[in-house]
């Protein structure tokens, strides 16, 4: 049997070497090596890619259901010993894949498949896809990414297949506290009593309510009493019953950041209510353009300004606190508040203002959307008529959820799950900033202090939207940036990075750049 080695070094998903993981020794491959297991065999991996290549095929295994859900894969030792590789590149392809969700290290019981990947139906990566061109030209034709989006467009993206779904605004699905979560809800099982199943108070549970007052005080600087909190179906229904009360009550208009998010702007319009778009720079939403607008009712994200990943200056807060006190009302959305890397955290609006803020906040972000649960503060004069919107809207959210989740704010898991997200996402955030450096030296990165996604934009004109349309194609979904201004505004893309591997990152960025004309 002919004998030869390759010599290289092994490196993590972002590119930064990890010596607790992958050996940095010399490996050798032998041509003919292999497993029984899956047939598997490495001897056609490129050079300085073994892991690429084992995790892909695994990936692949998991998918066509070579390795079903339940399944167990081999011993990390046992398998690199057949594929005559080091223990470490088994090892950091099984932490890969569970990265991903798809498996589970279950200690002595080994690991094992727990989910299987969507399986992608777009064209293949070699495909031609429609022309793009800077500036005025033929578009995608991708029939999802349009320049005028309908309120339906998130249902449409969100169903369009793709290999990698760097949608701003989604956490890591995979890493869902599974089993806090079912330890939380037998406790509360175990303990709650028969009335309990009937209906439950529209302002939502008790118990929950005062956890929420806890989490706030702890975490945003919130002083707020339990009987303040309405509990509610994520920031999206707090802002579908705030636009109720406040058109009832005789508003025609809430200003919003331009950009912004469409999706807020899309629910407000919905409703009746005009959005007139205020200007936002590197510090924030300008307040003296809000001024000159004569809005008496704002909606921003001071935490963490979507898109462009500003914070709300010092100065800028003392304006806005200024134009609150002469009779102006702002709805705070604490958007991305607790995920931050490299800046101190900036206290809620709510915290100096209390009487002149509408603070929304959800554990979408921090746990799963699916959950939909969120709150609203309020000021004193808007509580009854909120309260009799979410009693006629759903006479309020599932009791049991709600219990759960106060369990897990309450017993420290909820903390200890943030802990744990924000290290990945900043590793995932980290890889994305070294892939656009290396593939779109060009782009200029917004807002990578905090949040789960970063804004990029190019200096020269490029037709976003087509842009984000040929990326699809070639199975990478984004959002463009100009989707979230009303106003004229340069273009880009909004990248979310907390829902995909860092090797994912890395490949969508570099299909980015084939895409993008003149590799901006």
């Amino acid at each position: 049997m002919c004998v030869f080695a390759l010599t290289f070094l092994s490196w993590t998903d972002n590119g930064l070497m990890d010596r607790s993981k992958v050996s940095l020794s010399q490996q050798t491959v032998t041509v003919g090596s292999g497993s029984d297991f899956l047939q598997l065999s490495l001897d056609d991996a490129p050079r300085g890619h073994l892991t690429d290549r084992l995790a892909g095929l695994l990936r692949a295994a998991i998918a066509d259901a070579r390795l079903p859900v339940g399944s167990r894969l081999p011993a990390t030792r046992v398998l690199a010993a057949d594929l005559r590789v080091s223990r470490g590149v088994v090892t950091e392809a099984y932490r890969r894949l569970g990265e991903d969700g798809l498996v589970t290290a279950n200690g002595r019981g080994g690991t094992s498949v727990v989910a299987a990947p969507a399986i992608a139906t777009t064209a293949p990566r070699n495909a031609p896809t429609t022309t793009l061109r800077v500036g005025p030209g033929p578009r995608t034709a991708n029939p999802v990414l349009v320049v005028n989006p309908g309120t339906d467009i998130f249902d449409a993206m969100r169903s369009a297949p793709a290999r990698i779904d760097l949608t701003p605004g989604v956490p890591d699905l995979a890493a869902f506290p599974r089993a806090a979560w079912l330890r939380a809800e037998r406790t509360v099982l175990r303990e709650l009593s028969a009335s309990s199943f009937g209906y439950s108070d529209p302002r939502g549970t008790p118990t929950l309510r005062a956890a929420v007052a806890e989490w706030l005080a702890r975490y945003r600087g919130i002083s707020a009493d339990p009987g303040d909190v309405l509990i509610v179906a994520g920031v999206a229904q707090a802002l579908v019953l705030l636009a109720q009360v406040l058109r009832e009550g005789g508003t025609t208009a809430v200003a919003v950041e331009d950009p912004g998010s469409l999706g807020a702007r899309q629910q407000l319009q919905s409703l009746g209510l005009r959005t007139p778009p205020i200007p936002v720079d590197a510090d924030g939403l300008r307040v003296d353009l809000l001024r000159e607008s004569a809005a008496e009712t704002v909606m921003l994200t001071p935490a963490h300004q979507f898109p462009t990943g500003a914070v709300l200056g010092g100065t800028r807060r003392r304006d806005l606190m200024d134009w609150a006190h002469t009779g102006g009302l702002i709805i705070e959305d604490d958007y991305d508040a607790e995920h931050r890397y490299d800046r101190r955290p900036v206290p809620a609006l709510r915290a100096m203002l209390p009487e002149h803020v509408c603070y929304a906040g959800s554990v979408s972000k921090l746990l799963a959307p699916a959950l939909r649960i969120g709150w609203i503060l309020a000021p004193a004069r808007y509580q009854d008529a909120l309260v009799s919107a979410k009693r006629i809207a759903d006479l309020g959210n599932p009791a049991l959820a709600q219990l759960t989740l106060a369990h897990l704010m309450q017993s420290g898991d909820l903390e200890r799950h943030l802990r744990q997200v924000r290290r990945q996402h900043q590793r995932r955030r980290d890889a994305m900033i070294h892939a656009i450096a290396k593939h779109l030296p060009a782009a200029v990165v917004h807002g990578a202090a905090a949040g789960l996604h970063l804004m990029i934009t190019f200096d020269n004109a490029v037709d976003d939207v087509a842009l984000a349309g040929a990326a699809l194609d070639r199975g990478v979904k984004t959002q463009p940036l100009t989707w979230h201004s009303q106003r004229a505004a340069r273009s880009g893309l909004v990248l979310g990075y907390a829902a995909s591997t860092p090797s994912q990152i890395t490949e969508a960025i570099a299909t980015l750049a084939e895409v993008l004309p003149n590799q901006q």
